[in-house]
């Protein structure tokens, strides 16, 4: 595809300036990446940027017909003649956003339909209001899904948007939704299993890993469930030897690293001696302290955590002072979410940090 690969943020970011320009609302932009990259939430999230309604259309889940909408006889024109479907927007809606997703693994009559919307904003007799902007989402053969080939008469009326997963944008998202800290820290070490569609097809297995996967995989490990589920529902979801690797993690992870503990410790020796000794362990704590400071107290004690992570002192040299800044500035981003920003702010801890950054 000779499209650079871009980020699922800035893709958001551009939709919405295209959706600001009434001119460049016009014309239909094509978001395409594999699967679970987050296509379908950030049209969703344009729509409510600008309060406007959404039409998602699924196009795998509907017929020609439901588009092109019905046939019936008028007998005044003595002519048959098409009554639109109820779904596509109307004159009273004169704003809003038209999401055509899966568009590529559509059945090919029923592509037709849709790139008449794309080309024309029209089907039959039904005209789309011009403050109506649509957004197609698909996936290419080499993403390994269905799909098929799209001429270049109708790439041509369409701007396109090669949307690719990154470890950062992804944890940035993970730690907003609340994800797991166990799934924040494994992908943190191990950035290359966030998506592995391309071993997975190398290798003709039927599930990998993916970004939908290890929210999945988050939601499993938060919902209590007892060890031997939790590794069925694991490796259902990503693969045995994804699942392998994960618990081979997760069990170090639980031998090294306990927050509460670690938050109920005296700062100084006491924590010094809580403090994990490798790169798993050490993520592991920096996600786990995000996860529990949700209040002024575990807050400033997460602080005083951080600040002894010069005391680690691992087997192999370790990120620490990269860590550290990486801790700083995710625990300053969540204050600021969660109104806590004056704790981070008046903490002694927090200005030495920023004496010793200077």
């Amino acid at each position: 595809m000779n499209i650079p690969a871009v980020s699922i943020a800035a893709a958001k970011a551009a939709l919405i300036e295209q959706y600001r320009s009434p001119v460049l609302r016009r014309r239909a932009t094509m978001l395409w990446g594999t699967r679970g990259v987050g296509k379908s939430s950030i049209v969703r999230q344009l729509a409510e940027q600008f309060g406007v309604p959404l039409v998602d259309l699924r196009l795998t889940t509907i017929e020609p017909v439901d588009i092109r909408g019905a046939i019936y006889a008028d007998d005044q024109l003595a002519r048959t003649v098409w009554f639109p479907p109820e779904f596509l927007p109307t004159a009273e809606q004169p704003e809003g956003v038209l999401f055509l997703d899966e568009l590529t693994a559509a059945d090919q009559r029923l592509q037709i339909s849709a790139y008449s919307l794309i080309l024309d904003r029209k089907v039959g007799h039904y005209v789309l209001p011009d403050g109506w902007q649509v957004v197609a989402a698909g996936n290419a053969s080499f993403h390994g899904a269905v799909s098929h080939d799209m001429g270049t008469a109708l790439a041509d009326r369409m701007f396109h948007f090669n949307v690719q997963t990154t470890i950062e944008a992804f944890l940035s998202h993970a730690l907003q939704q609340g994800f797991a800290p166990e799934v924040m820290a494994y992908l943190k070490v191990r950035p290359d299993k966030l998506d592995d569609t391309q071993a997975q097809l190398a290798a003709d297995h039927l599930v990998g890993a993916s970004p939908r996967g290890w929210e999945d995989i988050s939601n499993v490990l938060k919902s209590g469930l007892g060890e031997d589920a939790r590794k069925l529902f694991v490796q259902g979801r990503i693969g045995a030897a994804n699942a392998a690797e994960f618990f081979g993690v997760l069990r170090e992870l639980q031998a090294a690293v306990d927050v509460l503990k670690l938050l109920a410790a005296q700062p100084g020796p006491d924590t010094a001696e809580l403090l994990p000794r490798t790169l798993d362990g050490l993520y592991g704590m920096l996600y786990g302290l995000l996860a529990a400071a949700d209040e002024p107290r575990t807050m400033s004690r997460a602080l005083e955590i951080v600040e002894q992570w010069p005391d680690i002192r691992g087997s192999t040299p370790l990120p620490v002072r990269e860590a550290q800044t990486l801790a700083m500035e995710l625990l300053m981003q969540k204050s600021l979410e969660r109104g806590l920003e004056a704790t981070i702010l008046d903490s002694p801890v927090y200005a030495r940090y920023l004496k010793q950054r200077a």
